[in-house]
C-alpha cells in the first residue's frame, strides 16, 4: 500500500527521494526508471494515465511510495485510491528546474531512448503528453507547467497531509513529516544531470 505519494516533477531531487525513503523504510518507491524498459510496466501505466484506476492500482502494487513521472502526474487519483498517504512536494526554483531539465528529460536524445524502448512506449509517451508531459515543450510553456502544477498541490492537499521539499534541506524535515528518526548516514545525492546523461550514453550504446 503506498504511504507516501511524490507529486514533485522529474529534476527536483525525484532520485535522491527515492532513495532516501528507501532509507527510512518507505520501499520500495516507485520512479520512472522502474517503467521505463519494461513493456508491461509501460502498458500498465499508459492505461493509468488514462483513467484506468485499476491499472494505476496494479501499476503500484507492491509499492509503498511513489516519486517522478509518472506517478507525480496522477497524485489526486492516488490520493483518491490512497487516502490515509501523505504527498510530498520536491521543488527547486522554476528557472533552475528547467534548465536542468533541458539537459535531461527534454533533451532530443530522449528520442532514441523511447525509440529504443519497444513499441509500447509509443502510447506511452502519448499518454504522458495527454496529460502535459511534452517532449519538447519551449521554456514558457515548461515553466509554467511546473509552477501551475506546484500550486495545484499546494492548493489541494490538506497542509497536515503535505510537504513541500527542497532535497537540499536534507533529513530534517523530510524524517519530521514521516515521524522518523535521522539516520547516521549523509542524505543521498543521486542523478545529477551527470549522472543522467552517463546512464543515458550507456543505455544506447548497450552497455
Amino acid at each position: 500500500m503506498v504511504e507516501v505519494i511524490g507529486a514533485g516533477f522529474g529534476r527536483t531531487g525525484t532520485m535522491s527521494v527515492r532513495a532516501a525513503l528507501e532509507a527510512l523504510g518507505r520501499g520500495p518507491c516507485h520512479h520512472m526508471a522502474d517503467v521505463l524498459g519494461e513493456p508491461a510496466a509501460t502498458v500498465r501505466w499508459t492505461a493509468a494515465l488514462r483513467g484506468d484506476r485499476e491499472a494505476l492500482r496494479a501499476a503500484v502494487a507492491g509499492y509503498r511510495a511513489t516519486s517522478d513521472f509518472p506517478g507525480c502526474l496522477l497524485w489526486r487519483e492516488l490520493m483518491d485510491l490512497f487516502p490515509d498517504a501523505k504527498v510530498l512536494l520536491s521543488v527547486r526554483d522554476p528557472e533552475s528546474w528547467y534548465r536542468s531539465a533541458v539537459r535531461t528529460i527534454f533533451d532530443p536524445v530522449m528520442d532514441q531512448v523511447f525509440a529504443k524502448l519497444g513499441p509500447e512506449t509509443v502510447e506511452f509517451v502519448a499518454a504522458l503528453a495527454e496529460r502535459g508531459y511534452r517532449r519538447h515543450p519551449g521554456r514558457d510553456a515548461a515553466v509554467a507547467w511546473f509552477t501551475r502544477h506546484n500550486a495545484e498541490v499546494r492548493a489541494a492537499v490538506p497542509a497536515e497531509k503535505l510537504l513541500v521539499y527542497e532535497v537540499r534541506e536534507g533529513w530534517e524535515p523530510l524524517c519530521g513529516f514521516l515521524g522518523a528518526d535521522v539516520p547516521p548516514e549523509p542524505f543521498p545525492r543521486v542523478n545529477d544531470s551527470g549522472d543522467f546523461t552517463g546512464t543515458v550514453a550507456r543505455f544506447l550504446g548497450g552497455g
